[in-house]
């Protein structure tokens, strides 16, 4: 599948193979549920499936590389099998004039498992700590050549609730200086600048008006010229907007927030419940982008 970023609003599936997510936790931990969720997001429109089997939630034990490998490769394989068999294709429509095969994306900051992934078919490594956790991931994501999400966060999923300060100049610099920071470092470590996507990485060490603040500035980040991808999908800022404290019932706000991401340019929203937010997307193409491209 060719990129052209800037034209059109792609949509990640989330696949949480864990016991202990923070809205699906146990729903899709056997290969065999996993395989079928991603059945029907790629169904619904879904162009790339992250698969993660370590929690990064608040609070979210951390279970080390051994167990997340566990987790995850099995549920991999079968995924990349049904793919490389022509079983999973997004469907053509009026973005996409003809059937396509989606991309694995896998939620990892450590280099074993993210090793092990793009040998068992992952085309993607998505990094919630963005090098921090593991500085070997990046070195070898260099030597791979795949894209690399590469998020804004401070701490773990034990102390980033306690790491909100951004100072005067507010959160929308301090993500922004701190994305530069990690993004040198990256290339140092000899990744290209075309390898990188940016995520601002909402809900990690951010309050709810941060969140917000970060939303609303998202133009700012995009000028920097680096595809963006942003996961809003059922997070605790909009459960507090909307006080809505069951975690699946946040599809409208999610929807929203959607909204405001094609508005400013993101890339890739990864979210959970794909079809909804497939037409939410596709509307909002359709409205604030110059028109449907193929991809």
């Amino acid at each position: 599948m060719a990129w052209r970023w800037g034209q059109r609003t792609h949509v990640m599936g989330v696949i949480n193979v864990t016991p202990d997510s923070f809205s699906d936790g146990g729903q899709f931990d056997r290969p065999e549920r996993a395989l079928a969720q991603a059945r029907r997001l790629v169904a619904q429109g879904v162009e790339i499936l992250d698969l993660g089997a370590q929690s990064t939630r608040p609070g979210a034990e951390d279970v080390g590389a051994e167990v997340e490998q566990q987790r995850l490769l099995p549920a991999l394989k079968l995924i990349s099998e049904a793919i490389a068999a022509g079983e999973l294709r997004c469907p053509a429509d009026g973005v996409q004039q003809a059937p396509q095969p989606p991309l694995i994306s896998v939620d990892t900051f450590r280099a074993p498992v993210a090793e092990a992934a793009l040998a068992a078919g992952a085309d993607w490594i998505n990094d919630v700590s963005g090098g921090r956790r593991d500085p070997a991931i990046l070195p070898l994501v260099a030597q791979a050549g795949c894209p690399y999400v590469l998020m804004h966060s401070r701490g773990d999923s034990q102390s980033m609730d306690g790491l909100t300060e951004y100072g005067a100049a507010g959160v929308v610099d301090g993500v922004l200086r701190e994305l530069q920071h990690t993004t040198e470092r990256a290339i140092a470590a000899g990744l290209q600048r075309d390898q990188l996507i940016w995520d601002p990485g909402l809900g990690f060490a951010k309050t709810t008006e941060q969140n917000l603040e970060l939303l609303r500035g998202l133009p700012r980040l995009r000028a920097e010229g680096i595809p963006l991808l942003v996961g809003p999908s059922r997070k605790r800022f909009i459960g507090a907007v909307l006080n809505e404290p069951r975690a699946k019932a946040r599809l409208w706000g999610t929807a929203a927030v959607v909204a405001q991401c094609v508005s400013a340019g993101v890339d890739v929203v990864r979210v959970h419940d794909g079809g909804p937010i497939v037409q939410v997307a596709r509307m909002a193409d359709a409205l604030w982008r110059s028109g449907p491209v193929s991809c």
